[in-house]
């Protein structure tokens, strides 16, 4: 298993053994991995080798047919849909590809939306929201649509939205994929920066060798497994 061990940190969350199939298509094939607190770790390795599901697996988005995932000592997998729901809100942020903004919400709507899941009061939602957007160097966008926002402010708009419940981890799947080389590297300098000024960990998903140099360890995943497991950087 690819470990904290280097780092002296106990495991945050960790995947034991991960299985996962798409009707005949084996997409986990005992896939084991571990993320300490505050690190930042790469998921990397060929198109179809695993990465996504794997992501997906360790955020409890996706249920795996065998193996286990936790996350500061409790069972992912053994958990019922609403309680990973809700772990999800709480403990998680996601960031995508394509940020994934609600298209009739304005920015700053957006980023207030795990808020008021939470029951959060809209006041507060509000007051939250525009500090992250603040933070992330958004703040003159608050009230712009998603369709009016470039590739990169969308990306700061969906970081800020991940990033205001105060998440222990972030999960990043492709998040410069549509981005082009200097707002790709702008994206991932806020993430990351960010990340360690809160003491939240990332899960990064990338094929691109540059974003993964921004991790402080890099996991290679191929044909489903992960790659020389006693490996670390």
């Amino acid at each position: 298993m690819t470990s904290s061990a280097a780092t002296g940190a106990t495991a945050l969350l960790r995947a034991h053994a991960l299985r996962k199939s798409f009707g005949r298509t084996e997409a986990l094939r005992g896939a084991s991995v571990e993320v300490a607190q505050g690190e930042v770790v790469a998921l990397t390795g060929p198109s179809g080798s695993g990465k996504s599901t794997l992501l997906l697996c360790l955020a409890g988005v996706l249920r795996p047919e065998a193996g286990s995932v936790t996350h500061d000592g409790t069972r992912l997998d053994d958990l019922p849909e609403a309680a990973r729901t809700r772990l999800r809100r709480r403990e998680f942020g996601l960031v995508l590809q394509f940020g994934q903004l609600v298209p009739e919400l304005s920015a700053v709507q957006n980023v207030m939306v795990p808020l008021l899941m939470e029951r959060h009061g809209r006041a507060a939602a509000r007051t939250a929201a525009l500090a992250w957007l603040d933070r992330l160097g958004a703040g003159g966008l608050a009230d712009a649509l998603p369709g009016d926002l470039s590739g990169g402010e969308s990306q700061r708009v969906a970081m800020a939205r991940a990033l205001v419940t105060g998440p222990s981890i972030v999960f990043a799947d492709e998040p410069t994929g549509a981005l082009d080389r200097v707002s790709g590297e702008e994206v991932m300098e806020v993430l990351v920066s960010t990340a360690r000024s809160t003491g939240a960990a990332v899960l990064l998903v990338t094929h691109d060798n540059r974003v993964a140099a921004y991790a402080d360890r890099e996991v290679v995943l191929r044909d489903g497994a992960v790659e020389d497991p006693a490996a670390v950087r």
